[in-house]
């Protein structure tokens, strides 16, 4: 029996993906389980860069398999919590007791803080939890024929894996309140239109512009690329005196990479904003 998740590595760059072809890449506790070990292992992983988060078989992923979500209810009725185990406190980040990136999330990695980016390469549906994941990831690369939607929303399954967290710090109150409280489908064009996405490329392309996507960052200079990523994920607690000091703070332990890359640009290097 093919395992639910899969991982291979292509140079410096980590593909992960999720292959649950019978129900479009749902997620059921054992996958959870297997996603959030692959995107650990790639963060400890010194020779990952970067990640590409990628669902086999046209779709990223239909989100919780709610053929899974069924039988727990009847553990329910049984008196028995199935997601007693996924309950955390915002001290086990500090604390490092859920893991050194955070814990697990029902939908598997939606909970970590890595310290590497991750893409997500997104080819049909990225519904529900699947959405969810999507948001979690650093950036979009969506095929012109996939979309979003909160499609959970006509079964009363509530957003768990960060979507309401997420999706008003990526698009807006305004137009997250949309999706969320509609549950409505989010078509490529308009995914781009309001930052839901960063790229839409054509059908069945999503994978290699994402794996390119990944080797151009994989290709910088990494611990500024790192710490500017760090310092734009830690802003969103702090008020503005706050938030510029840790820029400062993360940011001047690279300044001498920096001293170096003015180098190469003085003898000739990077010209006319060429990469």
């Amino acid at each position: 029996m093919q395992d639910p998740v899969e991982t291979r590595t292509h140079g410096a760059i980590t593909v992960v993906t999720l292959s649950r072809a019978d129900v479009r890449n749902a997620v059921d506790a054992d996958t959870a389980r297997q996603l959030y070990e692959a995107f650990i292992a790639f963060d400890a992983d010194p020779d990952a860069r970067v990640a590409v988060f990628h669902g086999a078989h046209g779709h990223f992923c239909a989100g919780w398999d709610l053929q899974a979500g069924a039988r727990m209810a009847q553990h329910l009725q049984q008196g028995v919590d199935p997601f007693a185990a996924l309950d955390f406190s915002s001290d086990d980040y500090a604390s490092g007791s859920a893991g050194p990136a955070g814990p697990a999330g029902p939908m598997g990695p939606s909970r970590l803080m890595l310290r590497k980016p991750v893409i997500a390469a997104i080819s049909g549906a990225a519904v529900a939890g699947g959405m969810e994941l999507a948001l979690w990831c650093d950036m979009r690369v969506m095929e012109e024929d996939a979309y979003f939607g909160v499609f959970c929303r006509r079964f009363g399954v509530p957003l768990i894996d960060g979507g309401t967290v997420r999706l008003p710090r990526l698009i807006g109150m305004g137009h997250a309140m949309d999706l969320i409280l509609t549950g409505r489908k989010v078509e490529a064009a308009e995914a781009l239109h309001m930052g839901l996405c960063n790229r839409v490329v054509p059908t069945g392309g999503a994978l290699a512009a994402a794996i390119a996507l990944a080797e151009q960052l994989a290709g910088f200079p990494q611990q500024t690329m790192l710490a500017d990523r760090a310092s734009a994920y830690a802003q969103w607690d702090l008020e503005l005196p706050h938030a510029l000091h840790q820029e400062w703070e993360r940011g001047k332990d690279c300044i001498a990479a920096g001293l170096e890359g003015a180098a190469r640009f003085a003898a000739g290097a990077g010209r006319h904003g060429k990469f």
